[in-house]
């Protein structure tokens, strides 16, 4: 039987155990709710994508994973998000060490304008890191996991905003992943991309799967159904399903499911 809402997906696209869990998460911005009572068990070092029509709620349980909520006013939260079990929400949680061990990476790259060298150093230089002989090492590891290091090695100091999208967006992944994250959010990462440059970031996901657990949003399901191991649907703010990819695809449970994927709403 396929796992239903906030049960944990078994057989062999799950390796190791939670890393991220939601349990009964609802959310409000101001009267307005946006989650209802999502529990989701997300595996570590696998890709989980979350998808659905606009506004139900993806990319709002993606920013609750860390904490990003926090900056828009007027939000309120019920329920539980935890990160190795334990719960993130608490008045004592240290937010900026919490966002260096789960990092994102936005829509629109959004590089600083600063050198690609100090767009990838810059978290480090934030966390304490300041010698360039420690940096050097830590932005050619990025660079390379990103797979960027061969098209700017040579342009290091130059602006980071003279790179096309696709090389900013994955200037913004070696970023993220510079000062060695557990988790990476990639909210709709291809959509402002061209096809050459989305497979180069596809391709990307799965090699960083090996060492990272990445969640993604995105309104592409063939991008889900190439890239993740596992998929959540999300409508008006609900976890509506929760399988591994094959399964949640080729034989939904919901009729909903069903009839988002076959493209009769959405």
């Amino acid at each position: 039987m396929a796992p239903g809402p906030g049960s944990q997906p078994t057989g062999p696209g799950q390796v190791g155990r939670p890393i991220l869990a939601t349990r009964d998460l609802s959310l409000w911005y101001g009267g307005s709710q946006a989650l209802s009572e999502v529990t989701l068990d997300v595996p570590e070092r696998q890709i989980t994508a979350l998808i659905g029509p606009s506004g139900c709620g993806k990319s709002t349980l993606l920013r609750c994973f860390n904490r990003m909520n926090d900056l828009i006013d007027g939000v309120r939260i019920t329920g539980d998000v935890l990160f190795h079990g334990q719960s993130i929400l608490g008045h004592d949680m240290d937010v900026n060490a919490l966002r260096k061990r789960i990092g994102m990476v936005f829509q629109r790259s959004n590089p600083f304008p600063k050198s690609i060298f100090e767009n990838v150093a810059y978290g480090c230089r934030i966390h304490g890191i300041r010698k360039r002989s420690e940096l050097e090492p830590i932005v050619e590891r990025s660079l390379r996991r990103a797979a960027l290091w061969d098209e700017v090695k040579d342009r290091l100091h130059e602006s980071a905003l003279g790179l096309s999208g696709g090389q900013q967006q994955r200037l913004c992944i070696a970023r993220a992943i510079a000062v060695e994250p557990e988790v990476i959010l990639l909210d709709e990462p291809c959509s402002a991309l061209d096809p050459v440059s989305t497979a180069r970031i596809e391709e990307l996901m799965r090699e960083l799967r090996e060492t990272y657990t990445l969640v993604i949003v995105t309104h592409n399901m063939q991008q889900a159904a190439r890239v993740s191991d596992l998929t959540g649907f999300f409508y008006l703010g609900r976890l509506v399903e929760f399988a591994p990819t094959g399964e949640l695809f080729v034989s939904p449970r919901d009729p909903q499911t069903e009839a988002y994927i076959t493209g009769r709403f959405g």
